[in-house]
């Protein structure tokens, strides 16, 4: 800033003798040259010699002076004389002066036009006294810069500093308590926005996620899908509304898809004809409330894949039946996923040799080094997991599935366990798929309370309202623990093996609901003498994670454990599976 006060060096040059220059050249204290300048210039033309004296003794001292890029500063502002009174002391008129005092006043006048022009930058002004523009970073402190890792010279630093100046001229009529009110208004309805169930995620799902997946799914063809697109294989399985089959899906060009009867649907999976194989579900056609479970599953699966795909099976759309033909009704609907697995965890229950056949899949090869009973454990252990943790995603988006139950969790090729049928699911933040007098539910599964809501919850207002709404409604009633209850059961039948019958399980609830759902009451009064070996070890984590999501709702909730809760409880944060499961890794990768 000080060297900008004096004219350019080049000036000095032509001006004034090349030997009465300072060592330090434009280095030259803008307050020394402005001294010199003045008393030079003030003696005026009759004085013009002695003021040239002055001027000599004044520059032989400067030279004298230590560097003005020392250490020591120099109080420029105490020593250079205010630019009005520049002005009028100076003899501008060249008329009114020797050659000695022309020089002088020509310097004078390019001083001044110096200080104007570094006065207009140090105020953040341009030539024709604009303000400076908005990316000025001056406003924010260094602190916050150095916090946040930004050079004030940055992009983004420029960017922020652009927003606090903008800020700070929308609430620039404000009194301080007025901008705290404003401020905490802000706060407030930042975290009212982005709590659970997501007012804010949700807007932005339906309104710009959703629009650009039906687009693109538009130019890719997969909202195109047909009846002529797939084969039907074997049937796998059956519920109140759908039959789903192993299916393919024909290759362009391909073989026409021929009637598939007998061996030759079993025979799908390993047809070389087609490579791409699905799992199909018809949803029935002519049952009552079949069609609109089948539009709700589809509109869940849409959903889901959008937040959080990891969670439910990869979903390719569905088609209409154009004719009908063998399995096909014509105007029957169709629901299609990729084919990542056709055994579901109930598969797996229904075998003799459960936990250990699932073992190899969960973590990539045999466990060595620890007991039948530590292995199976570790099992059970990372598929309650993977449950938790995708019920706790789906709850972060306000969806409740409402049927959970080990038929409605495929086990992927991968050891992925992931959720599917959400059929009964509900999205209680728009109130999608709720009604308050509907219990959607397998009652070997179903919580004591029977409704993801109180009954006397009123039907869901329109859906920007709901949307508003949903937040409070969510924390008064925690919905979300309906799903934790079911998976309590879930994790009582892979642990316990007279659990995994029908009959078993049956059994089971009726002696629960005789303990008033107090699992360690049920224990005691029990007659059966169940094997609770896996929950029991590690100083019963299992058992005490099992207590905690079978139980009675206490008021605002309290008794059951929410997913994000059951996460942190120590059977999981204990992490053998998942240290097993990255060692079977490291050794598949060598």
């Amino acid at each position: 800033m000080a060297a900008s006060l004096l004219p350019p060096t080049v000036t000095l040059v032509n001006k004034y003798p090349t030997t009465l220059l300072h060592p330090f050249g434009a280095k030259l204290h803008a307050a020394q040259s402005s001294r010199l300048i003045f008393r030079c210039a003030a003696t005026g033309d009759a004085a013009a010699d002695d003021g040239w004296a002055s001027f000599l003794d004044e520059l032989k001292s400067s030279l004298q002076a230590p560097d003005p890029s020392g250490t020591a500063p120099i109080d420029a502002a105490a020593s250079v004389p205010a630019p009005d009174d520049l002005v009028t002391a100076l003899p501008l008129d060249p008329s009114a002066a020797g050659d000695a005092a022309n020089a002088t006043a020509d310097a004078a006048n390019e001083l001044l036009q110096g200080l104007d022009a570094s006065g207009a930058a140090a105020a953040g002004m341009d030539a024709s006294g604009a303000a400076a523009s908005s990316g000025d970073v001056g406003a924010i402190p260094d602190g916050v810069l150095s916090a946040l890792h930004l050079d004030a010279t940055s992009p983004a630093a420029r960017a922020l500093g652009g927003a606090v100046a903008r800020l700070e001229a929308l609430t620039a009529g404000m009194s301080e308590a007025q901008r705290w009110a404003l401020a905490g208004f802000l706060g407030v309805a930042w975290l009212y926005l982005t709590a659970r169930p997501g007012v804010l995620s949700g807007a932005v799902d339906a309104y710009l996620l959703a629009p650009l997946q039906r687009a693109v799914d538009s130019a890719l063809g997969r909202r195109n899908l047909k009846m002529s697109d797939f084969v039907v294989g074997e049937r796998i399985g059956e519920g109140s509304f759908g039959v789903v089959y192993f299916g393919a899906v024909v290759p362009r060009n391909g073989p026409v898809p021929e009637e598939r009867s007998g061996r030759a649907r079993t025979s799908l999976q390993n047809d070389e004809r087609y490579k791409e194989k699905v799992i199909l579900k018809k949803i029935k056609f002519g049952t009552v409330g079949a069609k609109e479970c089948g539009d709700y599953e589809e509109w869940f699966n849409y959903r889901v894949s959008r937040a959080t795909p990891e969670s439910c099976a990869d979903f390719m759309g569905s088609f209409v039946a154009d004719k009908t033909k063998s399995e096909f009704i014509k105007g029957g609907k169709w629901l299609v996923w990729k084919f990542e697995g056709d055994r579901t965890l109930a598969n797996y229950l229904g075998d003799r040799g459960f936990p250990s056949n699932l073992e190899q899949l969960m973590f990539g090869r045999a466990l060595r080094g620890l007991g039948t009973l530590e292995r199976d454990a570790l099992v059970v252990k990372q598929v309650m997991r993977q449950l938790v943790t995708s019920l706790k995603r789906i709850h972060d988006t306000g969806i409740v599935h409402r049927d959970i139950k080990p038929s409605n969790l495929v086990v992927t090729r991968r050891g992925q366990v992931k959720l599917i049928d959400f059929g009964a699911a509900t999205d209680l933040r728009i109130g999608k798929n709720y009604g308050p007098d509907r219990a959607l539910l397998d009652p070997d599964y179903c919580p004591p309370e029977l409704y993801v809501l109180p009954e006397e919850t009123p039907v869901p207002p329109p859906e920007p309202i709901a949307a508003i709404l949903s937040p409070i409604l969510w924390q008064l009633n925690q919905p979300d623990l309906f799903d934790m209850y079911s998976a309590g059961i879930v994790l009582m039948q892979m642990a316990i093996p007279t659990l995994r019958s029908q009959s078993g399980l049956k059994n089971f609830n009726a002696e629960l609901r005789s303990a008033g759902y107090d699992l360690n009451r049920w224990r005691q009064t029990t007659r059966r003498r169940p094997d609770l070996q896996i929950l029991d070890l590690d100083s019963g984590r299992g058992w005490d994670l099992a207590t905690k999501l079978i139980s009675q709702r206490g008021a605002n909730g309290g008794g059951r454990l929410s997913a994000a809760a059951a996460l942190r409880h120590p059977y999981f944060l204990l992490g053998g599976d998942q240290a097993a499961a990255v060692l079977s890794k490291l050794s598949l990768s060598k």
